[in-house]
C-alpha cells in the first residue's frame, strides 16, 4: 500500500466525498448546440461545468482502482494509473473558482495536461491486468474475471467520456475550425470517406507487415452525411478492418488463390447508420465468440511480454494486440448510442455491424 501513503489523508477524503456526487450526462446534439457559438460566455459556463464534473467522474474512477478483485489494485501498473486519476483530481480540485475568461484560459491549459497525462491508461491497465493473469491459476481465466471485465468496460467509457468532454472544451478555441467542425465533432461527416481513410491505414500496416494485403471495397454514397465524431469512428473501422485483414492474409498466405476483397457497406437507416464490414477470413468457432470482447483474450501473441517497459507509440500500429480492439471499439460505438455485433460462420468468414445512432440525443451512458 505504499504507494497510496504519498497522497495526504484529506485529499483521499475529498476524492471520496466527491466520488459519491451524481453525474451529469451530456448527448452529442447538445454538445453540438453548445459549442457551435463558443462565445467566452459559452466558454466560461463549460468550464466552470467541467471543473464540477470531471472532479467527480475522476473521483468515481480513484475510488474503484482502489477496490478491485483478485489483488489487481495492488499491481504496480494499476497503482501508477491511480496515481495518475487521484492527480488530476487534485490538479481539478486546487484550481480556484472560474469567474472571467483569464480563469478560464488557465484551467483549460490544467485539463489539456490532465489528458496528456492519461494518454497511455489503457496499455497500463493492460499491463496491470497481464501481471495480475501472470500470477494467477490457468484454469481460472474467463468465468473467474467477470468483475473485472465489468469494471474495465466501466473504466473505460468513462475514460471516453471524460477525453470526450476536455477535447471537446479544448477545441472550442480553435481560432479557425474548419467548415462544419464543431469540437471533436464533425456536423456533416461522410461516414463512406472515413471508412476510407481508416481502411487505408489498416492496409498500409498489412502492407508493412506480410508485405501484401486484400483489397478493400466500400459500397454506399459518398455524400451521404450525418453529425459523429470522426476520430471514433476511424478507430473503430480500423480495428476492425485491421482484424479482417489479419484473418484474409493468415487464411490465403500460403495458398495459391488471391485472397477475397473485404466488404464494406455503409447503410443509412432512420435511426441508424450501419456499417457492415464481411471477410473470408475463415471465421471465428462458436465456442470462441463470447471470449473476442472480454479484455484478457488476443489470438495473437502479446506485444506486452516482449517489451515489459512498454514504449507506447508503437503499440498502436502493430496487426495485433492486446486483444483490447473489439471491447473498447464496442465502447466507442455505445457511447453515443450505437453498438458493435460480430457475426460469424465458422469455415468461411466474420461479419461485423458497427450500428451508430444517428439521432445524436442519446446521454452520455454514465457508468
Amino acid at each position: 500500500m505504499a504507494a497510496i501513503e504519498a497522497f495526504s489523508k484529506s485529499l483521499i477524503e475529498e476524492v471520496h466525498k466527491w466520488g459519491c456526487l451524481k453525474q451529469t450526462g451530456v448527448s452529442l446534439r447538445y454538445m453540438m448546440e453548445f459549442g457551435s457559438k463558443p462565445t467566452d460566455k459559452n466558454l466560461l459556463i463549460s468550464a466552470q461545468f467541467l471543473q464540477k464534473e470531471l472532479a467527480i467522474r475522476i473521483a468515481r474512477r480513484a475510488i474503484e482502482l482502489e477496490t478491485l478483485p483478485y489483488g489487481l489494485s495492488q499491481k504496480p501498473a494499476v497503482l501508477k494509473v491511480r496515481d495518475w486519476y487521484v492527480d488530476s483530481f487534485r490538479d481539478i480540485r486546487s484550481f480556484p473558482e472560474i469567474k472571467n475568461i483569464n480563469d478560464e484560459k488557465e484551467f483549460t491549459e490544467v485539463i489539456k495536461a490532465i489528458k496528456v497525462r492519461h494518454n497511455n491508461v489503457v496499455p497500463t491497465m493492460a499491463l496491470g491486468v497481464q501481471q495480475l493473469k501472470k500470477g494467477l491459476k490457468p484454469n481460472m481465466v474467463n468465468e473467474d474475471f467477470v468483475e473485472i471485465h465489468q469494471f474495465l468496460d466501466r473504466f473505460y467509457l468513462s475514460r471516453i467520456g471524460i477525453r470526450m468532454l476536455i477535447g471537446q472544451h479544448v477545441e472550442l478555441h480553435n481560432p479557425n475550425p474548419p467548415p462544419y467542425v464543431v469540437g471533436y465533432i464533425h456536423t456533416k461527416m461522410s461516414p463512406v470517406e472515413v471508412a476510407r481513410n481508416a481502411s487505408e491505414d489498416a492496409r498500409s500496416i498489412c502492407l508493412r507487415e506480410y508485405g501484401s494485403a486484400p483489397d478493400i471495397n466500400i459500397y454506399g454514397d459518398p455524400d451521404f452525411t450525418f453529425p459523429y465524431v470522426p476520430a471514433h469512428l476511424h478507430l473503430m473501422v480500423f480495428e476492425l478492418v485491421k482484424n479482417s485483414l489479419r484473418a484474409v492474409q493468415e487464411r490465403y498466405m500460403d495458398s495459391d488463390k488471391v485472397s477475397p476483397p473485404i466488404r464494406i457497406i455503409v447503410a443509412d437507416g432512420l435511426e441508424d447508420v450501419t456499417i457492415k464490414i464481411s471477410d473470408e477470413g475463415g471465421g471465428i468457432a462458436r465456442s470462441g465468440l463470447p471470449k473476442i470482447f472480454t479484455y484478457l483474450y488476443s489470438t495473437a501473441r502479446n506485444p506486452l511480454d516482449e517489451h515489459e517497459d512498454l514504449g507506447v507509440a508503437d503499440s498502436v500500429t502493430t496487426m495485433a494486440g492486446y486483444g483490447y480492439g473489439l471491447p473498447i471499439s464496442r465502447l466507442y460505438a455505445r457511447y453515443f448510442g450505437g453498438d458493435l455485433q460480430i457475426i460469424s460462420m465458422e469455415g468461411y468468414g466474420t461479419d461485423a455491424y458497427l450500428h451508430l445512432s444517428r439521432l445524436g440525443d442519446s446521454q452520455e451512458p454514465l457508468p
